[in-house]
């Protein structure tokens, strides 16, 4: 059994990362200080530094849990062969923004805080080779989907496809609709969207 020192420390830790993780929401990662943290928290800053080594780790352990689950549900889908390379682009696309939805107040620290390029071969940063897998298993798929040979189109296309995404999300991240109500009425228009911009994309690549 853990003694009271422990679980006071665990306690701490816990409450660091609610810290952080609300004031990350509500401020953006770059404007937030470790000393905002340790003050909402109820701690010093030195506090802080027994358990995280700077900012980035916080960001760190507060997002790669959460995007390691992403991208093992989007490896499953991705991998499921019997299912046409249009219909897994599809359910690759409804479970990102559904996942980004659900965690709409903390969706855009997991994808951009401290964020870097998409062509960026070895980033610095755990989160970011991370973010990076989760792009490259869309453009793989999308490239099952697209008879692409020239790897700079296929990039160029896989990054508009992203933003496509990411315009819903910044559509509907506001909404107070229940997210599974929200999710079972406009995923008819999520699919033909997917459906429009393949037809753009093979008409371009012709």
């Amino acid at each position: 059994m853990k003694n009271k020192q422990e679980k006071r420390s665990e306690e701490t830790k816990k409450q660091i990362l609610q810290s952080a993780g609300q004031l990350f929401a509500n401020k953006g990662y770059d404007a937030v200080t470790i000393r905002e943290i340790a003050k909402d928290a109820g701690c010093s800053h030195t506090t802080i530094y027994l358990y995280f080594k700077d900012k980035d780790e916080l960001l760190h352990q507060l997002s790669m849990p959460s995007l390691q689950e992403l991208y093992k549900k989007l490896q499953e889908i991705s991998t499921v062969k019997t299912v046409s390379a249009e219909e897994r682009l599809k359910d690759i696309s409804r479970e990102y923004v559904y996942f980004c939805l659900n965690n709409r107040n903390m969706y855009d620290i997991f994808f951009n805080a401290k964020s870097t390029r998409v062509d960026v071969e070895a980033p610095e940063l755990e989160i970011n080779k991370l973010r990076l897998e989760i792009f490259a298993l869309m453009k793989s798929v999308m490239q099952e989907c697209l008879p692409i040979a020239n790897d700079e189109q296929l990039l160029a296309i896989s990054r508009i496809y992203y933003y496509q995404l990411n315009g819903v999300l910044s559509t509907y991240s506001y909404q107070h609709e229940p997210l599974d109500v929200l999710m079972e009425r406009l995923t008819p228009t999520f699919d033909l969207a997917i459906e429009i911009l393949l037809l753009g994309f093979k008409e371009k690549i012709k």
